[in-house]
Order: structure tokens, then sequence, then C-alpha cells
């Protein structure tokens, strides 16, 4: 049964973003937002990592990240609402730590457009030397920002069209790979199971940094639940979405290095001036230099249009749900005529084309900041799983309600403590900033309660504390 206003208004909101998203356009926008080809990026630098061993890295991540979209589903289906991880933190344990768990992913959102435009301009720059790479980001800005604007419709033809250019080039590379490989046209490329499994080369240690690599890379597929209002499938439709997206991007990601990987077989470890163009080196030896180049615009337009595109969305539509309520300024909340969250999108307009001139030149600043904020929004997902069923609840289903979310917590929390002093130090001053913000709001509160903004609703209560409501909840649930 698909969700209707009746669900928002059980949390205390009407229905004001447009609901038009179906389940297959949710596993696009996902697809999209996680960007298939991906991978070709920094393959190089994930080759030497894992002493070749890259499509092992991605099989590494599809398992540790499964467990962090189960907990997604199972929150999205009982808190159907914009937030993601701001509501079901929120909602599930106390609107004060949802807040804080908002705040956090907030650094992951907002900074992810402003990462993905310095990649892109970076890359555009190398494609022509004399422009500035901060006009090229600024382009891509007034771009995404046009697309978001003109509403949900436009920006769902715009995922369709920017997936099947990517998937189109993934079938161009699968068709040199298999070519050359089959034809022995490159030395040293064969079949072999070796890129997936070399016992004389894995080690604890290896998979452990194989780890980190991997659950970063995955990043993204939390974004479909930020379109949870506007989905047309349901209550379970953002948690299937995900999932769905996860296992296709991983299978892509799988067999697009398990080829690269083959065909530079008999390479121990890239030196240090190839490893940023790895895989277009492979592209030019197995085909031309002229693939070679439109597969790196290909990884330019899906980062700085395509990825950015959809990370705008999403973090326009966190704004808003924090704005709703009451912990960011009304204003954020203010929908255009096509029902999209138009003072949110330009917000993140103006703070990306901001950053985009900060940080242009230095791009691992700003992925270390976005990869501490998305983990710790994560863990406190994971404790939100445990603390809404296992503890409020009392849920006797033990493997979905503990178990899950005890492992996924476990993995994030060991790649966040491994990550680099600087994303952690980064990660400390942006919840600082958000303590000030929390106080000043509590403050305000205080002085003028009739004011105050409206605080994120709980959960129904437990259906042993009153009679005859086990139904009830078991539907408000199930819906």
């Amino acid at each position: 049964m698909s969700m209707s206003s009746d669900s928002l208004e059980s949390f205390g909101h009407q229905q004001e973003l447009k609901r038009s998203v179906s389940t297959g356009d949710l596993i696009v926008y996902g697809l999209v937002f996680m960007v298939p080809i991906a991978p070709w990026a920094i393959f190089g630098s994930v080759y030497n990592e894992s002493q070749g061993m890259v499509p092992l890295v991605y099989i590494i991540g599809l398992v540790a990240m499964i467990f962090t979209a189960l907990s997604y589903a199972q929150m999205s289906r009982r808190v159907p609402l914009a937030g993601s991880v701001f509501s079901y933190v929120g909602v599930g344990i106390h609107p004060n730590l949802g807040f804080f768990a908002g705040w956090v992913m907030l650094l992951d959102y907002l900074l992810a457009p402003t990462m993905l435009y310095v990649f892109a301009a970076e890359a555009m720059s190398g494609i022509f030397p004399s422009t500035p790479r901060w006009a090229w980001a600024l382009a891509f800005v007034a771009v995404n920002s046009i697309i978001n604007i003109a509403g949900v419709d436009s920006l769902k033809r715009m995922n369709r069209v920017f997936l099947v250019i990517e998937l189109f080039f993934v079938g161009v590379f699968v068709v040199i790979a298999v070519t050359t490989l089959t034809g022995g046209t490159m030395p040293g490329a064969e079949w072999s199971w070796t890129p997936v499994w070399n016992p004389e080369r894995v080690t604890g240690p290896l998979i452990a940094s194989a780890l980190s690599i991997a659950v970063l890379s995955f990043l993204g597929f939390d974004g479909i639940a930020t379109m949870a209002e506007e989905s047309t499938g349901g209550r379970r439709s953002a948690g299937r979405a995900m999932i769905t997206a996860l296992f296709v991007v991983a299978t892509l990601f799988i067999g697009q290095t398990w080829l690269a990987s083959m065909l530079v077989n008999g390479t121990i470890v890239f030196p240090d001036d190839q490893v940023g163009t790895a895989f277009y080196d492979i592209v030019a030896a197995a085909s031309n230099p002229g693939w070679s180049i439109a597969f790196l615009a290909c990884v330019v337009v899906g980062a700085g249009l395509a990825n950015a595109m959809a990370a705008q969305a999403a973090t326009s539509r966190l704004l808003f749900s924090m704005s709703r309520e009451g912990t960011l300024p009304p204003f954020l909340r203010t929908m255009n005529s096509r029902q999209v969250p138009r003072n949110a999108i330009l917000l993140v307009t103006g703070v990306s084309a901001v950053l985009v001139l900060f940080f242009v030149g230095q791009i691992d600043l700003i992925v270390s900041m976005v990869n501490f904020g998305a983990l710790t929004g994560f863990l406190l997902l994971h404790l939100s799983v445990v603390w809404a069923f296992a503890v409020r609840d009392r849920s006797r289903r033990w493997i979905q309600h503990i178990l899950f979310p005890s492992i996924g917590f476990l993995i994030i929390g060991y790649v966040l403590i491994n990550m680099d002093l600087i994303a952690k130090i980064s990660g400390a001053c942006w919840i600082l900033v958000g303590v000030v913000i929390f106080l000043i709001n509590t403050r305000r509160s205080r002085r003028n309660p009739a004011a105050a903004a409206p605080t994120t609703v709980v959960l129904p209560p437990n259906p042993s504390d009153e009679p005859g409501a086990a139904s009830s909840l078991r539907e408000h649930m199930d819906r």
C-alpha cells in the first residue's frame, strides 16, 4: 500500500514534497549517487593498497555496507520521513540526539557536492589546461542548481540520462576488456581468479586496509532515504531501493575492477606518477588513446553533474526536514511551485559556490571531512535500530534488531577510529559548532515557549504499555 498523507500526519506533518518518485526512480537515483564508474578514478591507488585484489576490496565493501543498508531499511519503513538519519535517530532515540545525527550528516551532505565539483574541476583543467579550475566548478554548480529547482520530475529525467551514459561506457569497457583478454593482444593480460583472491598475498592487515577503502567507496546509497516523502512505493520502497542499488552497483564495481585487474596481470604496483591515470592508461593500451579521453570525460560528467546533482537533492531534503522540526531556520522549508525546497537548494548552491573556491586543490581534506560525517551518522543509525526496536519495543527479532546493527556498528566504528587525524579534528570542530547551535535553540525555546519550534515526534508506545495497543502499533509499523 502506498504511503498516504495520513502517514505524515501521524508524525505531525503535511505532505509538502511532490510524491511522484517510484521505487525504480529511487534505485536509479541511488545508482547515480554511488556512480557506477566510480572505481575508474581510484583504481590505481586501490590496486596498490590491495596488492592487485581490487575486486576483493569491493566484495568486502558490499558485505560491510549491507548491514548499514539493512538498518536504513528498518528505520525507513518505521519512519518514512525525508530527514534520513536525522529523523530516524530523533524519532527512534531522542530529538536532541536526532539533531546531532542530522548535524554530522550535514558535514557529509553539504560538503559532498563541493567535493565532487572540486574533483570534476581538477579533471577538466587537466583536459583544458588554459581554463581555471574555479570556473569549471562554478559552471557545474549552476547547472545542477537549475536542474534541482526545476523539480523532482526534472531530476528523475536527468538521472536516467546520466545513468544510461555511464552504463554505456561500462558496456564499452567490458567489450574492450573481454576482446583483449580473449584475443591475447596485450602481454600479461589473461583470464584469472587471482585478482579476486590471491592466498599468497592476502593478510589480516591487508583486509583491514581494504575494509576502510571499501566502506568509503559505497557512500551515497543512503541518500535514497532522503527521498522517502516523495516515494509512491509505500513505506518499504526506500529500504528496498537502497539494498537493490547497493547490490547492483557492487556487481558493477566488482566486474569492472576484475576485468581491469586482469588486463594488468603481473603488475605489482603502479608508480606514483601513474596511480591517478592507471585505469585510463589500461583503456588506452587495450584500445586507443581516444577512448581513454572519452572515459575520463565520462568520469567528469558522472562526478561534476550526475553525482553532484543527486548529492544536492539529498542535502536540500535534509535541510528541509531539519528546518521543519525547528532545528534550522524556518526559511529552509520554503517550497516553490514545483514542490521542491527552493531555499534549501539555493543555500546548498551558495555554500558550494563559496567552498569550491576554498577547497580547490585540497581534495584530501574535503574527502576526510565528508567521510567523518557519513560514518558518524551511520553509527547513530545503528544505535537507533537497537534502541527503537530491541529496547523500546522489546522486539524478539534478535537478528534484525540486535545482531545486524551491532555488526554494522562495529564495522563503521573500526573504520572511523582508523581515519586520519585531520578528519577527526575537522569532525570534532564541526560537532562543537553544532553544540553552540543546539544551545542557542534550547535557550530560545526556553525564553519563548509559545514560539518554540516543534519537537520531533517519538515512536508510539510499546504495545505492552496499554491493552489493545499491539495490533494498532503493528499496523503502524507495517503500513
